[in-house]
């Protein structure tokens, strides 16, 4: 699977978000550069496993719906 490309303004908002956590949780000032190569990081070693998480929930959530709709379907049947 391919690293997960994001547009610039999202990688910003997501490498000020892991600075912004190691500053204030670990005591550690992380330069862009830093948070950028552990989002990469991140993303190559971890990232499809929460893909495949979201992949399975949205599955488990169209079968649910599936089944709703079949048994309106069901419903409509005449006698």
């Amino acid at each position: 699977m391919p690293l997960i490309e994001f547009p610039q303004e999202e990688l910003e908002e997501i490498t000020a978000a892991l600075q912004t956590y190691f500053d204030e949780e670990a005591g550690y000032e992380m330069g862009r550069f830093e948070a950028e190569h552990l989002l990469e990081f991140i993303s190559e070693k971890i990232g499809k496993r929460f893909y495949n998480r979201g992949v399975l929930d949205s599955q488990a959530l169209l079968e649910k719906r599936m089944e709703s709709i079949t048994e309106a379907l069901v419903e409509l049947e005449k006698a």
